[in-house]
């Protein structure tokens, strides 16, 4: 898998979800949420698992620009 970045989704009542996702995954994401008129669901396939979003209901999505650290 090419290399991954984490990204942080958002919903209106206050979870959110935590991925790790490729650029291009991030950048699919992004394309869906800011075109508005594509279609109301996407999926992200990521190495933990698979998800299906209702785009009508992500409130953010935020992207870890920092490397990732082991310990504190």
């Amino acid at each position: 898998m090419a290399e991954s970045r984490q990204i942080e989704i958002g919903f209106p009542a206050g979870g959110g979800i935590r991925l790790r996702v490729t650029e291009k995954q991030y950048e699919e994401l992004r394309k869906a949420l800011s075109e508005g008129t594509g279609a109301r669901w996407h999926q992200i396939d990521a190495p933990e698992t698979t998800v299906t979003l209702d785009l009508s209901q992500v409130v953010f999505v935020r992207l870890d620009t920092e490397p990732g650290r082991v310990g504190f």
